[in-house]
């Protein structure tokens, strides 16, 4: 996705530690989201989620499946 875009996260692509990482943070399957910015190099990546935003590394980005808005 790109700096704009919104979606819906739909399901999880990611092993074990990941996974639970992502949980921890907060995100959970039917949330929207919105790309906020990429840094230039592609890492980190800052998506808004309901009440607050959070930086991504692009591996644990890579682990969302989003459902365009």
């Amino acid at each position: 996705m790109k700096p704009g875009e919104a979606g819906v996260l739909d399901s999880f692509n990611a092993r074990n530690g990941t996974l639970l990482r992502l949980h921890e943070l907060g995100l959970t399957p039917g949330q929207s989201l919105k790309v906020v910015r990429i840094s230039p190099l592609g890492d980190p990546i800052e998506i808004k989620l309901p009440g607050f935003h959070l930086c991504l590394r692009k591996t644990e980005a890579s682990a969302i499946e989003v459902r365009r808005a």
